[in-house]
Order: C-alpha cells, then sequence, then structure tokens
C-alpha cells in the first residue's frame, strides 16, 4: 500500500486553515494504533488542482461562506466518481451558519441531496466502535454554536460506498489538538478520525 498522506484542502474561498494541528493529531493516533505507513505530517493540496487525485483521504473544514470556483466543484465531483474519500466539517457548529448553509448548497449543486448516515453503520465500528453513532464532541455537550447535539452524519455514496462525509459537529475544534495535549486526557478525543481513514482505506 503507498504510504498514506493525511491532505487538507485548500479553496479560494473561506479560512481552510481553520484547524492547523487536526492533521498531526490524527497521524499520531494512526501511528500508536495501526501498521499503517503514514507521513509523519499532512500536506495542504489545493481543491482546484490535479494534485488532488494523488490523495485518498481529504479533509476541509472552514467558519465562513464556501463558494467553490467551477474548477474546484468539477474537480470535487471527479475526485468523488473517482472513489475518493473528501470529509467537510462544519467549525462552527451551526446549521444556521454561513459555512453550513452555503457549502451543503455547493454539495447540492455538484452531487444532489446528502444522505443520512445510519448510526449502525460500518464507519463506527471498522475500527473503534461507537454504538451510538458519530460521538458527541465537547463543544455539543457544552451547547456551543447552534446548541444542539447533531445525532447522525450525512454524505455522498457510490455503489454503496460514502465517497464524502459531511458533519456538523465541528470535529474541526474536537481535534485541533498537539499530539502531546492528548497525553493528559483520559479518553483520546480523535478515535473517531481513525475510524474515517480506516474506513477510507480499505472500503
Amino acid at each position: 500500500m503507498k504510504r498514506f498522506i493525511f491532505a487538507t484542502a485548500k479553496y479560494e474561498s473561506g479560512d481552510w486553515e481553520s484547524a492547523p494541528n487536526l492533521p498531526a493529531a490524527l497521524l499520531d493516533l494512526m501511528a500508536k494504533y495501526t501498521t499503517i505507513d503514514c507521513a509523519p505530517a499532512g500536506v495542504i493540496v489545493e481543491l482546484g488542482s490535479e494534485e488532488l487525485f494523488e490523495y485518498p483521504f481529504v479533509w476541509l473544514t472552514g467558519h465562513f461562506p464556501v463558494r467553490f470556483t467551477e474548477r474546484e466543484r468539477a474537480n470535487l465531483r471527479r475526485y468523488v466518481d473517482r472513489g475518493g474519500f473528501f470529509v467537510i466539517d462544519d467549525h462552527n457548529h451551526d446549521i444556521e451558519g454561513a459555512f453550513h448553509l452555503s457549502v451543503v448548497e455547493e454539495i447540492n449543486r455538484t452531487f444532489g441531496p446528502l444522505e443520512t448516515v445510519p448510526n449502525d453503520h460500518e464507519i463506527y465500528t471498522c475500527f473503534f466502535e461507537f454504538e451510538d453513532g458519530p460521538p458527541t464532541t465537547s463543544h455539543e455537550l457544552n451547547g456551543w454554536g447552534d446548541q444542539l447535539i447533531h445525532e447522525e452524519l450525512f454524505a455522498i455514496t457510490r455503489n454503496g460506498r460514502i465517497c464524502l462525509l459531511y458533519s456538523n459537529k465541528d470535529y474541526s475544534s474536537e481535534w485541533d489538538l498537539r499530539p502531546d495535549t492528548k497525553r493528559f486526557m483520559s479518553l483520546d478525543p480523535t478515535r473517531f478520525g481513525l475510524n474515517l481513514i480506516v474506513y477510507a482505506l480499505t472500503r
């Protein structure tokens, strides 16, 4: 298997760089729990570039309105159709916020409506087990953003496989940690991120 490199999508609108420590936190978890050969640091890839297709897993987040260029939209469609795994996470945790409203509009424009991911989907058991579906974030429990606990994730699928995953849960804040910080936590909050990567690489 080719060495895994965590890729963060850079897009022309918005603050794509809003969770700079997230790749290192997830790569640290991969190194601890798997034998997957992974690069020690992530990369930034422009959504509109041909380099996008070199990475099987791409993360996108932000706070501000998202308006993809025609090139970015076409690339995202090709990436999903070719079997890539693309994650979009709302860093605001706010279903009435500018990021959520604009990015869902872009997804609808590019693919059509998102589907609800059942909470017994294999993405919740392919490495660590999350019996109740997507793990709740501290931001949801503390009432930040829209003050809701979002009990489901959403997706675009191809042949039964998730190719684009959309989250309102703000994992970008929850997982934006330096690896050393996790040593002082009783439970590593980034564990679900490893499920996403394992699913992307094995399904």
